[in-house]
C-alpha cells in the first residue's frame, strides 16, 4: 500500500506534462504552423527541396571559390611551383572544355 502515494504523484506529474504539451500544440496552431505545412508529406517535400537547393548552392560556391583561387595562383610568378601547378590545372581545364 505504500506505492499508492508514489503512483498518485507520478500520475499528477504526467497530467501536468500532458497539459503543458497541449498548451504548446495550441500555441503552434495559433501561430499557423500546422496550417502552413498541412501534412507530413508536405514537410518532407519542402525539406527535400531545401536540401537540394542547399547542396546546389554549396557546389556552385565551392566551384567559384576554387576557380578564383586557381586563377589567382596561376598569376603568381615568384613561387614557381605553385604557379606551374596552377597553370597545369588551367591547361587541363581548357583541354577538357575543348573536347566537349
Amino acid at each position: 500500500m505504500s506505492d499508492m502515494p508514489q503512483d498518485d504523484a507520478r500520475a499528477a506529474q504526467i497530467d501536468s506534462e500532458l497539459a503543458r504539451l497541449a498548451d504548446a500544440v495550441e500555441e503552434l496552431n495559433a501561430q499557423g504552423v500546422m496550417r502552413l505545412y498541412g501534412s507530413g508529406w508536405r514537410v518532407l517535400g519542402l525539406q527535400f527541396a531545401r536540401g537540394l537547393v542547399f547542396g546546389l548552392g554549396t557546389a556552385l560556391g565551392a566551384g567559384v571559390l576554387v576557380s578564383v583561387l586557381v586563377y589567382s595562383l596561376s598569376k603568381i610568378q615568384f613561387v614557381p611551383v605553385i604557379g606551374d601547378f596552377a597553370r597545369d590545372v588551367i591547361v587541363e581545364i581548357e583541354a577538357a572544355r575543348g573536347s566537349e
